[in-house]
């Protein structure tokens, strides 16, 4: 096989360098088999025959699958959506900074919504970085948003069936944030705002004897016992001195922007997909487009999402560990 072309830097040159389907097998091949020797992903097998014709290798070992493509182990299996459609489109996700839309997506390749939305969901799993680079240190900024509709825009049946609660965030979802300054953020989806489900988050994600800023929320009182806990009182004022969270209120904001004025509408049941999304974007902030391209497709191995797993008909094990 030919040496890799060089990779693209922009949009532009992604859809032309994609297009055509030579640069994708390179790529998938670089990118799955650095050594540049093929194995078969069912059995381990390097004796294997490429075949042009149906765009798969023949693994001549017995076993009951001897055919496998590209695609095969990673989270574009079983798609009949080609990888020069595949590939632009995680392009699009991973560069635009609001995301894009499964309808803006499916016009520019041609594609149905509902697929381009299966597409997207299925790249938004790419983009789960989890706990990867070990525990947050130093000094972190943690804070509570509330994600959802407006109470006065609801109908008034489901307004009512929202029950009561804090002004404003009647019938929203509690997402934590922690945001390392200068460097990674992390965010989950909990059931509410109570001590019992922050505090084994943050312990989960911070070393003990870091330095925490946080806003006057009683729930984060008792953080004093593992580390330096300094709190800033939004009813009196936003910044004083270097103790304030305007890191982490700015990441809501830029998730906020792509929710409302790109997706619109996101249900709860996969709003961690979108957190997902734009944690990756803002740890990858500092790279180039083609450099958080090349991370992202570093990690389609061994991923898989279907559609029913997607549409809650049977379970999905990552939503699991990240609702």
């Amino acid at each position: 096989m030919e040496p890799l072309k060089p990779l693209p830097d922009t949009l532009q040159e992604a859809i032309t360098y994609f297009a055509d389907f030579e640069n994708c097998r390179k790529f998938m091949v670089e990118l799955r088999w650095p050594e540049g020797k093929v194995e078969c992903p069912h059995c381990g097998s390097k004796g294997v025959t490429w075949l042009a014709k149906a765009r798969v290798w023949k693994c001549y070992a017995k076993h009951e699958r001897p055919t496998f493509s590209l695609k095969t182990g990673t989270i574009f299996e079983d798609s009949p959506i080609p990888l020069e459609k595949w590939l632009p489109a995680a392009w699009l996700l991973i560069s635009c900074k609001n995301g894009i839309s499964s309808y803006e997506l499916g016009r520019a390749l041609n594609v149905t919504q509902k697929s381009a939305w299966f597409m997207l969901q299925r790249l938004r799993l790419v983009l789960q970085d989890g706990d990867n680079g070990g525990m947050l240190s130093g000094e972190i900024e943690i804070d509570e948003t509330f994600i959802g509709g407006k109470a006065r825009f609801m109908h008034k049946e489901r307004r009512e069936r929202s029950g009561a609660g804090r002004p404003g965030v009647v019938g929203k979802i509690a997402v934590l944030g922690v945001l390392e300054r200068g460097g990674r953020v992390r965010t989950k989806v909990v059931r509410n705002i109570r001590r019992k489900n922050l505090l084994p988050e943050i312990q989960k994600n911070v070393e003990p004897g870091s330095m925490l800023f946080t806003d006057a929320l009683q729930s984060y009182s008792t953080l004093e016992q593992e580390y330096v806990h300094q709190v800033i009182d939004h009813a009196v004022s936003y910044v004083e001195g270097n103790v304030h969270t305007n890191g982490m209120e700015n990441f809501w904001s830029l998730l906020k922007r792509g929710l409302k004025g790109t997706y619109i509408s996101v249900d709860p049941f996969h709003l961690f997909r979108y957190l997902d999304e734009q944690a990756f974007r803002f740890n990858h902030r500092k790279l180039t487009d083609g450099e958080r391209f090349q991370i992202a497709m570093g990690q389609i191995v061994d991923r898989r999402l279907t559609y029913d797993e997607l549409t809650g008909k049977t379970e999905d094990l990552s939503s699991q560990t990240r609702s």
